[in-house]
């Protein structure tokens, strides 16, 4: 119903471009999506479905004060946990991660703040003159015009939690109402966003909502220097067609740009630009690098300059680009208006692809021997004539197209081979040019974020380990599973990975001992376990090879550095020019090498050189191999190799969401991590059920006999695997009676309709204990011999099915192991999911749900072996 209301909203948009249709369009998810302050009994779907009956403009809740912020909520932990917990339940990991560690708060308003953001956005210059506007399309160049294919594609490239612009409508409401899901609805409304982007391209849209269409909410962070950093998020339809012009010029602006601007499509360029900066540095010609910061850059540059090198490079778009900077937009800032008369407009996905063509042809006349630019920050280096000429170029060019060097933010870096007497008069010239310009040493060099130098290694990783200490305290504040998911993708901190990739880290093992040791406290805090040796060893370890997936700095400096090196070995010659047939190397990948040789046979050198994961899979077999080598018995070789299978870590690649019921509760992750790693869950008892001893590992509950969680596990998979079959159009009923007349023997479900060869599937679930006395010294042997037994056995007990009937042994491993059957029939309902919902992710879900569900249970049967107390439910009665 709303993708049907919604289309019919766009449609008339592009048939009649006016501005009650625009309006009408702009108001769609004020008047449709909006919730009552009022509390009700009626379901959100109700709500939605009465809004979209009778559309009207949300009644303001009279007790609220609009536009102010609780900013003493915004510094309680309690009230940022909260919110990081949101986003990734809304599968919004960026946006969590960035709250994590970032140091910006949300600025409280007072008219300083309001000052700070009307300066960052000037007024036009009187000088400026934009082009003419766009004339008849020539035939021979028509206005970029897309398919319905590339508009879906531009949607589900969005985020997750990608936030809404002036109009209210999000991404995810795109997402969703373009969906397999919403049948005809959804297709009708692909067809009508397809029309409503080529009419924005073809830069016909209403004059009168240009400002609005083109504008942004606007919000303003307080930096940690006590500055103000604007952010502004544009209009979903606008953000939408320039992420399809962006896809659609990428590969000729990359052509373009390199090996200058590296700051836009091309992959590593971050990386390529330190590689060659240290390379450069290490010459033997080096004299001087000078780093360049423009002042308030996007938002400066003049447009009649943007829309110029729009017309010549991308002439397929002007008419877009010169509707949507020919005039000023809105800016809307609490209830006040900023317009954005000047630079590149906030929210806009093309800013910096403009922003780079508008500067390239002046960076491009640079001639020093290093010259390259990651956007608006520059880096050019070589002998000291030369780059004076080029700063004074610099100066004058950047200042007719409206930008301005920050000199204060300028840092100028000389060769220590330099005698004192021409570094002092050097950097008196250079002060003529550029005043004030910081004089960085050996130990505070960084570029991007990175250090260059191996004397800056220490002091930026400090920083990092400082960072983190701060934010550390919040990862044990949230749920921990969403820390550890966290921890695992961001290692130890967002950029962290970042700098092993660019600086010869591994040269630091005391470094990066001490890096680790801060981890593996924060990881045994968060799941309150205490690490053997051994059991972080395996830990660390990716998933598939039985870990938690949390890496040490000290396994993937090497690796990290060795992969960097030589994907970025094209990008740094052409940066610093040297001819393909020089014999060069990347500066420290000669050491690096060596290190390597130094610890592995000559066969362990990976053929493809530029994969991390291609250096790093030696170590971490090895240290595989030597864990399974001292296993001290059966057991515990058993379920180091159980839980290296595949299957036995689908859990772990589960979103942690509060949303999705996919997030563990801590004392269930806890008895997970610890049953995965052999860790001790518990002390000695007498198990409750059936008074048997169980000991400190707590396994006895996973093949008792009057196990509690056998059961709850049992009927929770069966219940799983009924919705997915449903889902993917196979009705399907539980324990179904009247298969066998004769014994009355009932598999767990059949599908009513055919699954194969015009042929119902029967299933029948178990999971079986790998450590169990009857499996455990099969399992040492060879993983999932558990079951193999158990799905020969199922199969000979429901032999009589086979006439009338597919049948399914769906057999699984407490500690992870499955059978052929399961196997293959998740890999085929997880085809018929995915071609249902269009998502290429469902089969997946389907998997960890699955997984979930064993780890539950075990975590169930683990607790019920532990005698029951009564609890402290009086206290609701008083």
């Amino acid at each position: 119903m709303a993708a049907r209301s919604l289309a019919e909203s766009v449609a008339r948009v592009v048939s009649e471009n006016s501005f009650t249709a625009w309006e009408h369009l702009l108001t769609f998810a004020y008047k449709n999506f909006h919730i009552p302050h009022t509390k009700s009994n009626r379901t959100l779907t109700a709500i939605i479905k009465d809004n979209l009956s009778h559309p009207s403009f949300p009644v303001a809740n009279p007790t609220d004060t609009p536009n102010t912020i609780d900013h003493n909520a915004q510094i309680n932990p309690k009230y940022k946990c909260r919110i990081i917990e949101q986003k990734i339940s809304d599968g919004n990991l960026k946006g969590a991660t960035r709250l994590l560690f970032s140091s910006d708060t949300l600025a409280s308003y007072s008219p300083a703040v309001l000052s700070a953001l009307q300066d960052k956005h000037p007024v036009a210059s009187a000088s400026s003159l934009l082009p003419s506007p766009p004339g008849p399309p020539a035939a021979s160049l028509q206005p970029l015009q897309v398919t319905k294919a590339a508009v879906l594609h531009a949607v589900l490239s969005f985020p997750a939690g990608s936030a809404g612009g002036l109009d209210g409508i999000t991404p995810q409401h795109l997402k969703d109402l373009t969906g397999p899901l919403a049948g005809d609805a959804g297709e009708t409304l692909l067809e009508e966003l397809t029309a409503l982007t080529n009419l924005m391209l073809a830069g016909k849209v209403c004059r009168e909502v240009v400002p609005i269409l083109y504008g942004a909410n606007l919000i303003a962070l307080k930096k940690k220097d006590g500055g103000i950093r604007p952010i502004a998020v544009g209009n979903t339809f606008r953000r939408l067609t320039s992420k399809i012009c962006c896809r659609e010029f990428h590969s000729r602006l990359t052509e373009k740009f390199k090996p200058i601007q590296l700051g836009f499509g091309l992959k590593g360029g971050c990386e390529g630009a330190v590689h060659a900066a240290r390379s450069f540095i290490d010459s033997p010609n080096f004299e001087i690098l000078v780093k360049i910061d423009v002042r308030n850059a996007f938002n400066s540059i003049d447009r009649g300059v943007l829309l110029t090198q729009v017309e010549k490079e991308l002439p397929e778009i002007y008419g877009y680009l010169w509707q949507c900077y020919g005039s000023a937009s809105s800016l809307m800032y609490k209830n006040m208006e900023i317009p954005s008369c000047v630079g590149c407009q906030q929210g806009d996905p093309l800013g910096p692809v403009i922003f780079s063509l508008a500067i390239h042809p002046i960076i491009n006349q640079l001639t020093s021997n290093l010259n390259f630019w990651y956007l608006d920050d520059g880096t050019i280096g070589g002998k000291k004539s030369t780059v004076l000429a080029d700063l004074r170029t610099l100066n004058d060019r950047f200042a007719e197209i409206g930008l301005a060097i920050n000199y204060d933010k300028c840092e100028l870096f000389i060769s220590d081979a330099m005698p004192p007497d021409t570094k002092s008069s050097l950097i008196n010239d250079i002060n003529l040019i550029t005043p004030n310009i910081s004089v960085l040493s050996r130990d505070t060099l960084t570029l991007l974020g990175a250090p260059i130098l191996e004397e800056a290694i220490p002091l930026s990783i400090n920083g990092k380990v400082e960072q983190f200490n701060k934010c550390s305290q919040l990862l044990h504040e949230i749920n921990p599973h969403m820390a550890i998911y966290i921890l695992r993708l961001c290692l130890f901190s967002p950029r962290f990975l970042y700098i092993l990739r660019c600086a010869p880290v591994w040269k630091f093992p005391l470094i990066t001992s001490s890096v680790d040791n801060i981890l593996r406290e924060t990881v045994s805090k968060i799941l309150n376990v205490s690490f053997t040796p051994s059991s972080w060893t395996q830990a660390t370890l990716p998933i598939k090879f039985g870990g938690l997936g949390i890496r040490l700095a000290g396994d993937l400096a090497l690796p990290a550095f060795l992969s960097s090196a030589y994907s970025t070995f094209t990008l740094v010659r052409g940066i610093l020019r040297i001819p393909s047939t020089a014999n060069v190397l990347v500066s420290c990948l000669a050491d690096a090498e060596s290190a390597w040789e130094a610890d592995h046979s000559v066969e362990q050198v990976p053929g493809e050189k530029m994969s991390q994961a291609a250096w790093d899979v030696f170590n971490v077999k090895r240290n595989l191999q030597l864990l399974l080598h001292n296993s001290p018995n059966h057991h515990e070789r058993a379920r180091l190799m159980a839980v290296s299978e595949k299957e036995s870590g689908y859990w772990l690649h589960a979103l942690p969401s509060r949303n999705l019921g996919s997030a563990l509760e801590p004392s269930t992750l806890r008895i997970a991590v610890c049953l995965r790693l052999g860790l001790r869950i518990c002390e000695p008892h007498t198990c409750s059920r059936c008074i048997q001893p169980v000991d400190t590992l707590g396994r006895h509950g996973l093949h008792c006999k009057m196990s509690a969680g056998r059961l709850y596990r049992h009927a929770t998979l069966n219940d799983l695997i009924r919705r997915a079959l449903s889902t993917a159009s196979l009705p399907a009923t539980l324990e179904p009676s009247g298969l066998c007349a004769a014994d009355g023997k009932r598999p767990d479900g059949c599908t009513l309709v055919p699954w194969s060869l015009g042929r119902p599937l029967a299933w029948d679930a178990t999971c079986v204990d790998t450590l169990a006395p009857s499996y455990v010294e099969g399992s040492a042997r060879k993983p999932g011999t558990a079951v193999d037994q158990a799905q020969t056995a199922k199969r000979r007990k429901y032999a009589f099915l086979s006439n009338e009937y597919e049948f399914a042994a769906l057999a699984m491993e407490t500690l992870g192991p499955w059978s052929s059957d399961t196997k293959n029939f998740v890999r085929e309902v997880s085809v018929r999911l995915i071609g249902i919902s269009g998502d290429h992710r469902a089969g997946a879900f389907f998997a960890q749900r699955l997984s979930l569900a064993v780890q539950r249970g075990n975590a169930a049967s683990v607790l019920a072996t532990m005698p029951e107390g009564s609890d402290l439910g009086e206290i609701f009665y008083i």
